[in-house]
């Protein structure tokens, strides 16, 4: 812990690499679906509305734990919460986050590894013609070898960039990876604007609707502003701890927080542009998250787009830049903690975590193929009635197979968990160990911003206000969040 430890080399540097952290395929998937399913207008509204209560005040005080501490989200809250209630027990707020990470980590691999397989498909399509195969995705999640392969190679892709360092890894693939994202985006956005439904994608996702605006709509507006900016997972916490003195916190989380506001916009421009434009794909959207993006959209390139031959890689290229920037972000969470807590070099650090998350990787992918034990799993049995049957009922709504049992337990119960105690412990106990000055000046680079009342207003009874309403919709069965 006495080491001299990394940095960013730039404030630049640290922006791309915590908005590559944020801006995964869930901005680039999970959202355009989300704001489809609850009619786009009214919902996008309230979402920004979310982004700007939950999302900046969250994200500034992991960002302060880290810049504050100067260690990992375990050691960083250990260290801060000596001294205050609670004492020592402060750091299974961190271990939350850490598990969450490693759990999150483990499915985005395989969901990686889709992505890298329909653009080498894509790209075999495009060059030598091609071939419609009916149900071809549901075909190539029964291939467990396959998905193996993939995700591993996804997995030790991640863990070269990580074992680099954080300026020489982390910050040099960033400076790549975003840049190439966002040209990659803006390139199908403007692809679009030629096509037909590019009018009506624009009226549907800013023309606000409230007449069509439900209550559950509300709660999937928080629970995804809460979800997309990698909250409650240790990311921005670890990353955190590699500012530099001067970095002012709020601020750079403002312009993080735009960036993947910006991207799951832009994203949602190009899907709903498409859809609007070849109205039979709509049939093969609402079955699922993965409808469109794996299912519907791969034949459309080759079918009905022009260009598509073109587009087809780029836009799954797009997939797999996002998908990157995510998995480097999560694997850094556990190597830091292995680097500050057991004084492990970086690189036994990273051979050591990559390996044991690509243990849970394996189950994930076993749980996809109907063919095994994992695709049933439930840790409560497969029982229809009693008192397990009433926990699973109750703990998962019933769910069953390792991957959307270990997707439910951190996006419904971990992350707003230790969103929640993240938010009380920054807004109600830091303040006696800190003080105001020292935190306006973490926070603002000086003591005099006027922005701090309501900053603290915002973090002290609005945000944990908002996140316990997200966890009473879940303990009711209002919300479902995977």
């Amino acid at each position: 812990m006495n080491k001299i430890r990394s940095s960013w080399s730039s404030n630049l540097g640290f922006i791309l690499a915590a908005a590559g952290a944020a801006v995964g395929i869930g901005n680039l998937w999970k959202f355009p679906y989300i704001a489809w399913e609850n009619e786009g207008g009214a919902f996008v509204l309230i979402y920004i509305g979310c982004v700007l209560l939950i999302g900046i005040p969250i994200m500034s005080a992991e960002l302060f734990i880290g810049k504050k501490s100067k260690l990992n989200p375990v050691s960083g809250m250990l260290q801060l919460g000596s001294g205050l209630p609670g004492g020592n027990k402060w750091r299974f707020v961190g271990w939350l986050g850490i598990i969450s990470s490693g759990i999150i980590l483990s499915y985005v691999n395989v969901i990686s590894g889709w992505a890298v397989f329909y653009f080498l498909k894509c790209i075999d399509w495009s060059l030598f013609g091609y071939t419609p195969i009916e149900n071809h995705f549901n075909i190539f999640l029964e291939n467990s070898v396959l998905q193996l392969i993939l995700s591993l190679l996804f997995s030790i892709a991640t863990a070269t960039i990580v074992m680099r360092g954080i300026s020489g890894g982390i910050e040099k693939a960033n400076r790549l990876l975003m840049p190439a994202l966002f040209i990659l985006l803006v390139t199908l956005l403007l692809y679009t604007f030629g096509m037909e439904g590019s009018a009506h994608a624009f009226k549907f996702i800013f023309e606000p609707r409230f007449s069509n605006l439900k209550i559950e709509s509300i709660l999937e507006a928080m629970g995804q502003a809460f979800f997309s900016l990698s909250l409650g997972m240790g990311v921005m916490i670890t990353y955190g701890s590699y500012l530099k003195k001067h970095s002012k916190i709020f601020n750079n989380a403002i312009i993080i927080v735009s960036m993947d506001t910006f991207v799951a916009l832009i994203a949602s421009i190009i899907m709903y542009t498409i859809i609007f434009t070849f109205p039979q794909i709509e049939s093969g959207i609402s079955s699922s998250t993965t409808g469109m993006l794996f299912t519907t959209l791969p034949p459309l390139f080759y079918t009905e787009i022009s260009w598509g031959k073109l587009l087809g890689p780029v836009f799954y290229l797009l997939i797999v830049f996002g998908a990157f920037s995510s998995t480097i972000s999560l694997l850094e969470v556990v190597v830091a903690l292995l680097i500050d807590q057991f004084n492990f070099s970086r690189k036994k650090a990273t051979f050591i975590s990559a390996i044991s998350i690509f243990i849970i990787t394996i189950m994930v992918v076993l749980s996809l193929n109907s063919q095994n034990g994992f695709s049933n799993f439930n840790p409560f049995g497969n029982s229809h009635s009693g008192i397990l049957y009433e926990l699973n009922q109750i703990i998962f709504r019933g769910k069953m197979g390792f991957m959307t049992i270990a997707d439910h337990a951190v996006a419904n119960w971990l992350l707003p968990l230790t969103g929640l105690l993240t938010t009380l412990f920054f807004g109600w106990f830091l303040p006696r160990n800190i003080g105001k000055n020292e935190m306006k000046k973490f926070l603002f680079g000086n003591k005099d911003n006027k922005i701090y009342t309501i900053f603290m207003f915002l973090i002290k009874f609005v945000t944990p206000a908002a996140i316990l309403y997200i966890i009473y919709s879940i303990l009711t069965g209002a919300s479902d969040f995977t």
